[in-house]
């Protein structure tokens, strides 16, 4: 009998552990999201970087990382959805494949171009990838730099840009600005608009610092900087 229940702790231990994380998402980039304060980078694909620019058909410039975190949050949308967990990388984030229902999102977002099968760590995407690159959609339609060689050149250049890349953090007292929620945008319009906790746009509403949105603390302070707040 205790031989019995040890080995149904051993089995049921990792069982427990995958759990899949579900509810609604905030998407933080084109490739990682937030559920409930957990963040969930998706497994197997590579996206480009918020402030990455990228190259169309046309040789014109535009910034595919955030197309492709405006993508998810609309293929998202209000629905909730379900993170299943493969692993949990150094960094504490967990590693996992997001669907909304029965749609498997880290394959829609290579198979549309907004991704690239990220081979280092999974080959799962890479007929997606291949599938992408035929039709000549998104990124395939034009030219890049590989997110991982994008971030390694920013790297050597002293710039973070991803928390892959951060330093491990030190104890101490949780800083100001993570009680800062009100999330400054700037439209492709050039309109500074800044959205509120739990208003319509907010949580589809991705903030690329290096391109001059932020976050703010108040209203007055939005305001006081030049922005104004959303409409509806």
């Amino acid at each position: 009998m205790r031989h019995a229940l040890v080995a149904l702790l051993l089995l049921s231990g990792p069982a427990l552990a995958a759990e899949p994380i579900t509810g609604r998402a905030t998407v933080t980039d084109g490739d990682t999201v937030m559920i409930h304060g957990t963040r969930i980078r998706l497994f197997g694909i590579d996206a480009p970087e918020s402030a990455q620019l990228c190259q169309d058909a046309a040789a014109k410039d535009y910034r595919c990382g955030q197309r492709a975190a405006l993508a998810l949050a609309d293929r998202i949308g209000e629905a909730p959805i379900s993170c299943e967990p493969r692993d949990t990388d150094r960094y504490g984030r967990t590693v996992a494949v997001c669907r909304k229902g029965a749609e498997d999102l880290n394959a829609w977002l290579v198979q549309q171009g907004y991704a690239t099968a990220y081979q280092r760590y999974s080959h799962d995407y890479v007929p997606a990838e291949t599938t992408a690159r035929a039709a000549k959609r998104g990124l395939w339609a034009g030219t890049f730099d590989p997110p991982s060689d994008w971030r390694r050149a920013k790297r050597a250049g002293g710039i973070e840009t991803r928390p892959e890349m951060e330093k491990p953090a030190v104890a101490a007292p949780a800083p100001a600005q993570t009680t800062c929620s009100i999330k400054g945008n700037i439209s492709r319009k050039g309109d500074k608009i800044y959205h509120l906790p739990g208003s319509w746009d907010y949580d589809r509403t991705a903030i690329n610092t290096g391109s001059g949105e932020r976050m703010f603390c108040s209203e007055d302070e939005a305001r006081a900087a030049g922005w104004r707040a959303a409409r509806g």
